[in-house]
């Protein structure tokens, strides 16, 4: 019995957050937001945030992952379905995570492949089929997962006509700041992980927009290493994570 309580205990502790989110003044709000990606690192990100009692913005596309299916399967359902339970906010990154690369016609925008041959002209009714595919594949997964009218090109890289076109289906574009690149997509070995903590902890200011994945293959030292380290230094110094707000923020 003393056993079992023990471990009830601990377990309690685990699940319990780290510390207070809300500082007694706060200093003004980051809006930390998630692309999909390699996921080998998802769990240990989304325990991160829990502890701290962090809501993010997760900008979701169906990308391969580190378990050899993709981002937006059914496989995936249970790890959406609990980060929705957490209050975290969802918005879409395309379906196939191509990139837009120049507009050759009025109302249109060419779509590439960056992994291999592929490659279309998307119109109006296209670009919106595109973005509208991964939040209803969430909301059939998640129906009761919260979204908000952003999207995010793959890269962070837009044209004029994917802005209109995207605009056309009702949404709003959705970078990241300056300073609010944490480094996640670097290379380790020019970048190492205690000198982004250093630099993210010295840049970041109130109202960025920080960008992350939920795990990048390429990277070697994994950004989640210095994730509870980075949210801890940025909660002492007085900031607020918010998830961001339906009109977007300028970036």
């Amino acid at each position: 019995m003393k056993r079992r309580l023990l471990l009830a205990g601990g377990l309690a502790a685990l699940a319990a957050p780290a510390r207070a989110t809300s500082p007694a003044i706060c200093k003004g709000p980051l809006y930390l937001t998630i692309d999909t990606g390699w996921s080998r690192e998802a769990e240990q990100i989304a325990l991160i945030l829990r502890r701290a009692g962090i809501r993010a913005t997760l900008f979701i596309a169906d990308e391969p992952t580190f378990r050899g299916d993709t981002t937006l399967s059914d496989a995936w359902a249970p790890f959406w379905r609990a980060r929705a339970a957490e209050g975290h906010v969802f918005a879409s990154h395309t379906w196939r995570h191509w990139y837009f690369r120049g507009d050759p016609a009025p109302g249109k925008v060419r779509y590439v492949s960056r992994r291999g041959p592929g490659e279309e002209v998307l119109d109006q009714a296209a670009m919106c089929a595109e973005l509208a595919r991964p939040t209803d594949t969430l909301r059939r997964m998640v129906p009761e997962a919260a979204l908000v009218p952003l999207w995010r090109a793959p890269g962070g890289i837009t044209t004029p006509n994917a802005l209109r076109l995207a605009a056309g289906c009702g949404l709003r574009h959705q970078g990241w700041t300056r300073d609010g690149f944490l480094g996640d997509e670097l290379d380790s070995a020019q970048h190492p992980n205690a000198a982004l903590l250093r630099r993210n902890l010295a840049n970041i200011r109130a109202g960025e927009v920080l960008v992350m994945h939920w795990g990048v293959r390429s990277r070697r030292e994994p950004f989640a290493g210095i994730l509870e380290a980075l949210v801890t230094g940025l909660i002492d110094k007085g900031f607020c994570f918010e998830p961001l707000p339906p009109e977007g923020v300028p970036t």
